[in-house]
């Protein structure tokens, strides 16, 4: 028996199976969907490492990347679990009542669970034990997402500055401000703080719920943070060490 299993999701077409390796996992501050951004490259101050399966490590498949500064990450909408999909959905930056077709959108719940990224590589870090580890910034996947494959980032070809965008043109700088008292926020590791300010001000919320008496929870890098929203303001009231179960309140912050 092999000591590492070949992950393979399989597509039956008809008579036709066509088959995609899991080439590697993606490890982020997420371990749950909510509060991730919903585009990549909105908070370029989000880190994830990129490990490949062992299969995948032979350090000559990623000769010449580091000559690229940024690359597509194909990846699978794991926790999408729908069994069917649907011709319309509701974009939770539209109020989350508008449909739209599925295919103007990018839904995790699609005919075919696939996701696309693109993120900043800062470093392919060659000396580890796992390695090649590709450090990437920029991540908007939850820790442990499934990678199909990667590619390079291709200015004169993928960058189309002329583009339209849709529906998006009316909610792209849709942002809460955010009051997070300083004895809570101290509490995060410096290099993380200025990450969960972005995150909170993008407006984790489902789009429906606008509930201004409900308190939310955003699990990031161990903590979790907690909040409610009033009135265009998000407010952070307590966090929660998930190592330890302790959770700190401020004083400033009243519910």
């Amino acid at each position: 028996m092999k000591e590492h299993a070949i992950i393979t999701t399989i597509i039956f077409i008809e008579s036709e199976i066509i088959r995609m390796n899991i080439i590697a996992k993606v490890h982020t501050d997420f371990k749950t969907k909510f509060g991730l951004p919903r585009q990549s490259g909105l908070i370029p101050e989000l880190k994830g490492r990129i490990i490949f399966e062992p299969e995948y490590r032979q350090p000559e498949a990623f000769r010449g990347l580091e000559g690229f500064s940024h690359i597509w990450i194909l990846w699978k909408f794991s926790e999408s679990k729908k069994e069917h999909w649907a011709a319309t959905v509701t974009p939770p930056r539209l109020g989350g009542k508008k449909r739209v077709g599925v295919f103007a959108t990018r839904s995790p719940f699609r005919p075919n669970d696939i996701g696309m990224s693109c993120v900043k590589l800062e470093s392919i870090e060659y000396d580890s034990k796992s390695g090649p580890i590709l450090h990437v910034a920029g991540i908007d996947m939850m820790d442990q997402t499934p990678v199909y494959d990667i590619k390079p980032y291709i200015p004169y070809a993928d960058c189309h500055p002329e583009a339209k965008e849709g529906f998006v043109t009316q909610t792209k700088d849709y942002a809460l401000d955010v009051i997070f008292p300083l004895d809570l926020l101290e509490i995060i590791p410096k290099e993380k703080q200025n990450a969960i300010m972005e995150v909170l001000k993008q407006d984790p919320r489902p789009a429906y719920d606008a509930d201004s008496n409900r308190r939310y929870g955003v699990d990031f890098a161990g903590f979790d943070v907690r909040f409610y929203v009033r009135d265009g303001v998000l407010s952070v009231c307590e966090i929660e060490i998930l190592s330890t179960g302790e959770v700190v309140s401020s004083a400033q912050c009243q519910t």
